[in-house]
């Protein structure tokens, strides 16, 4: 009424952008020196009876002036910038629910990338309905649909199989039967013939029975379902159905539309949608107004769900939840809060090498206090602020808003902090809430460097953060130092040790060396003894066993041979010429020449005695009256 937006999306895109500042959107849109919110008479009627169930009458009773400055202001709306916009989805696929939270620049095909992660189904097999509009493919882009921030979609997927598993209560005969469902749609007198399996559920259907005839299935009105069809969840096989063909109607829920005199008696609020047409009122339950409801009672659309879950047993899982519900309401900017308990948070934080180390930011949220959603969207969301806290610190979050989650973050404050910092935050009033600890890692304990309440702008955030920052990278430098001294001890340390030992090794590796070089030689020393024993031995058996030196005056026939020796030297004897050459061979070997290794060589002519034969006698080989022989070593 007052800025001539009739729209009800372009309104509450202008609520938004003004965090619902109802005094801002209109300011934004009305320029100042014409706008409403500078005459007294204006906010009278912006604020006063004209907006409750009497203000007609109220309005009716007022001064000229007053009157005529509600009715004769000029809605010149200024261009007002606009942001990206979150949208919210609440997608439903047989017994699940997924929430997806896109900005409207995004496609349709996004979002099926996103229930393709969530789901495990392909994005191919899916057949994402829902919308308000008729044709939708994978690249329209969400801002084209015009949406409003919270919308429901569903999953079909007729390519894939129903699980096998779900409506066990059915026999599997049913399930696999094929139902034909003569639809007839009432307003166009039009009939549908819609094939279904026993498997799929009515609340199937009526999704079907919407995109056929675009009636929204909360405002299809049925005729034919049998008594027994109680549950949309119910499949057709146990619904009651009559196999194989049934016949139903369905027809437009009649919607009252109120005209602007009928509003104007009850409620002036309701100027914002009696010009609306019928598509437009129709869509007002996307905005937490339900038939004939506008604005009046709060929609559980609007209700914000817990952050994090009462007594949760996992503090992980609560923090999973509370960056869900976190970026449902504010957007995907904000700060990346670490998953896990705070104990883990410190060990991320602190633990690590000097250099990787990083300040902990532990985010106390409150949904009762009035700085929340202020310090959420415009401080804790900004761009700068996330990227800061990203590159320079571990962020924790917790929720202060449920008593018993209260309590159990004071615990662990005590337990890491000391009972100062807790008393701290427990004397902290609701109306103080978020509040934003910097808490920096020491070598002994935990400080608490700022505790930053939720009263402030982003530049004193950012100048705080970045204080805090100073104080800890002068503390890291120090640390690094520390560190690096600590290395290059342990280095040297290290140098040395690995110095020793391969010293250690190097004179062990030549003490076994030489012993197994002295071994050796004993080995060799013993064999060198034993062989010269044993030949020895031989010598002396082989000496008693000779023959004694026949006299020279013998009166049988005496051979004397006289030998050289490969050192020069010379030995004599007398042999009978009887005797066989193995006497001969024998006596050499006594003297230390076996005739294994050495050959006995005549001169004239020259030839090798050893090869003849040792039992002929020395007369028969010629060694007779007389010979000179000499030694040669055999190769």
């Amino acid at each position: 009424a007052c800025t001539g937006i009739e729209n009800i999306d372009e309104a509450i895109t202008l609520l938004e952008q003004n965090n619902w500042d109802l005094v801002a959107a209109i300011n934004g849109v009305i320029p100042q020196e014409n706008g409403i919110l500078q005459s007294e008479y204006a906010v009278e009627t912006l604020h006063g009876p004209a907006y409750g169930p009497a203000g007609h009458s109220a309005a009716a009773s007022s001064t000229p002036s007053s009157s005529s400055a509600f009715r004769h202001v000029v809605p010149s709306r200024q261009i007002v910038e606009r942001q990206p916009r979150m949208l919210d989805f609440r997608v439903e696929y047989r017994d699940r629910n997924v929430d997806v939270v896109l900005e409207d620049s995004s496609t349709v095909g996004d979002i099926k990338h996103i229930l393709e992660n969530e789901l495990q189904i392909p994005a191919s097999k899916m057949l994402l309905k829902g919308w308000k509009t008729g044709d939708v493919d994978d690249s329209t882009v969400l801002k084209s649909l015009h949406l409003p921030k919270n919308n429901s979609l569903y999953v079909l997927t007729p390519d894939l199989p129903p699980p096998s598993s779900s409506h066990s209560g059915a026999p599997q005969e049913s399930l696999n039967q094929n139902f034909m469902l003569i639809v007839t749609h009432r307003e166009v007198q039009r009939e549908y013939n819609l094939n279904f399996s026993g498997s799929s559920t009515i609340q199937e259907v009526k999704r079907n029975v919407y995109d056929l005839t675009s009636i929204p299935v909360r405002h299809q009105l049925w005729e034919g379902w049998p008594s027994s069809a109680t549950d949309d969840s119910m499949t057709l096989a146990v619904s009651g159905l009559t196999f194989p063909c049934h016949r139903l109607t369905v027809g437009r829920r009649s919607s009252p539309v109120q005209t602007r005199e009928q509003s104007e008696e009850q409620c002036t609020d309701v100027h914002m949608v009696s010009d609306s047409d019928g598509d437009d009122f129709e869509d007002a339950t996307e905005f937490g107004v339900d038939d004939g409801e506008m604005f009046g009672v709060a929609s559980s659309a609007l209700r914000k769900s817990p952050m994090m879950p009462e007594n949760a047993e996992n503090e992980g899982d609560a923090l999973l939840q509370f960056t869900a519900e976190f970026s449902s309401r504010y957007g995907d900017c904000h700060p990346v809060y670490f998953i896990g308990s705070l104990e883990a948070a410190f060990q991320e934080a602190f633990y690590g090498k000097a250099r990787d180390r990083k300040l902990l930011a532990i985010y106390l949220h409150h949904d009762e206090s009035v700085l929340t959603n202020v310090f959420c969207s415009q401080m804790l969301c900004a761009e700068s602020i996330v990227s800061y806290l990203s590159q320079n610190f571990i962020t924790w979050a917790w929720d202060m808003t449920k008593e018993a989650n209260r309590a159990r973050f004071l615990t662990m404050c005590t337990r890491h902090f000391g009972s100062v910092v807790a008393q701290t935050i427990r004397t902290q009033k609701t109306d103080q809430f978020p509040l934003f600890l910097i808490i920096m890692g020491k070598r002994s304990s935990n400080e608490v460097l700022n505790v930053i309440q939720g009263n402030t702008t982003v530049d004193e955030l950012m100048m705080r953060l970045m204080a805090a920052m100073e104080i800890f990278s002068a503390q890291q430098q120090e640390d690094i130092k520390d560190e690096d001294e600590r290395e290059a001890r342990e280095n040297v340390k290290r140098e040395q040790d690995e110095a020793y030992r391969i010293s250690l090794e190097a004179d062990r590796a030549k003490r076994e060396a030489q012993e197994r070089e002295m071994a050796e030689q004993f080995r060799l020393e013993q064999i060198r003894k034993e062989q010269e024993e044993e030949r020895e031995a031989i010598r002396l058996s082989l000496e008693q066993s000779l023959p004694p030196e026949p006299k020279e005056e013998s009166t049988e026939s005496v051979s004397k041979l006289r030998i050289r020796t490969p050192s020069g030297e010379f030995f004599e004897r007398r042999f009978l010429a009887s005797s066989k050459l193995q006497v001969v061979f024998d006596f050499v070997a006594s003297k230390g020449y076996p005739w294994e290794e050495y050959k006995l060589l005549g001169t004239f002519p020259r030839r090798d005695v050893t090869q003849l034969d040792p039992n002929k006698s020395l007369l028969e080989v010629k060694l007779y009256p007389q010979e000179t022989l000499f030694l040669e070593a055999k190769e």
